[in-house]
């Protein structure tokens, strides 16, 4: 069964600069990642926005990004829950149980992290991101 819910908010382009904010104001340890440096040939105007961000203080734990290209934020789709599942076919049931009658921006798929990961939008509206342990075999990416 899955583990935990995380929020996990969704900027454009002012993400370093709003979990540094909450650093500040939550405390705790920051960690960012960029897309330059999971992908050293992005473009240009995408290095420095943010690929993952994590800000932990206590048991409090904020995950947060810069929105994709071609995705802008606005308000109301600002906020995902970010569900942490177990093996990979977990993240494929849950996926499927919860997306029944919604929207499946991004079906479950291996990613460069390590594990299984997908996107989804309920029902109900509520945006979903599900995650698996690390997959048998994969490295965590450095950075």
């Amino acid at each position: 069964m899955p583990r935990e819910i995380t929020p996990y908010l969704m900027f454009d382009g002012d993400c370093n600069a709003a979990m540094t904010f909450y650093q500040q104001v939550l405390g705790g340890d920051l960690q960012v990642s960029t897309y330059g440096q999971a992908d050293p040939s992005s473009a240009a105007e995408d290095k420095d926005k943010v690929i993952h961000a994590r800000l932990e203080s206590g048991s409090t734990v904020i995950m947060a990004s810069d929105s994709g290209k071609g995705h802008p934020v606005k308000d109301g789709d600002d906020v995902w829950l970010s569900l942490q599942c177990g093996p990979a076919s977990e993240v494929d049931a849950l996926y499927a149980k919860l997306g029944a009658g919604g929207q499946s921006p991004q079906p479950p798929q291996n990613t460069f992290w390590g594990t299984r990961f997908g996107m989804l939008v309920d029902k109900f509206g509520v945006q979903w991101m599900l995650n698996s342990d690390p997959l048998p075999g994969s490295q965590r990416p450095q950075g």
